[in-house]
């Protein structure tokens, strides 16, 4: 027994030792390329070609940014970094959604009618995961 699980830290000791630095990436804030759009949305890609597949990136709202009622054809995820967001389905009151704070987590199912706001004084900041490529398709009114 004791060779066997000599021989596993030994693997376990060169693949470790293997690793280089495209298998680890690491970034500070100063290390992100931030796009803005015309209305102001900020986007830090981290992985994936946003408007090609998944992606996972920073989003930065500034403060009291409302979108207008759209749905995407992905499923989105999110934790709050920054400020407070709400989400509410298009039709729902924006008076009974549930502000959405540092540490928080949200997720939109792909084609859910809804509006996102930035509540908060401050601009909101965002880590987002979307299983398929970026899309805003606004719903007509």
């Amino acid at each position: 027994m004791k060779r066997l699980l000599g021989a596993s830290g030994i693997a376990f000791l060169l693949a470790a030792t293997s690793l280089n630095a495209e298998q680890i990436r690491l970034l500070s804030a100063d290390d992100f390329a931030w796009e803005t759009t015309a209305e102001g949305v900020a986007f830090a890609a981290l992985q994936g070609g946003r408007f090609a597949e998944a992606y996972q990136a920073l989003v930065r709202l500034p403060a009291g940014t409302v979108s207008p009622p759209h749905v995407k054809s992905a499923n989105m995820y999110g934790v709050m970094l920054q400020g407070e967001m709400i989400h509410y389905a298009t039709g729902d009151s924006p008076d009974g959604a549930r502000r959405m704070g540092p540490g928080s987590f949200y997720s939109i199912s792909r084609g859910t009618e809804h509006v996102s706001a930035c509540v908060s004084d401050a601009p909101c900041v965002a880590y987002l995961y979307q299983d398929g490529a970026f899309d805003f398709l606004p719903v007509p009114q």
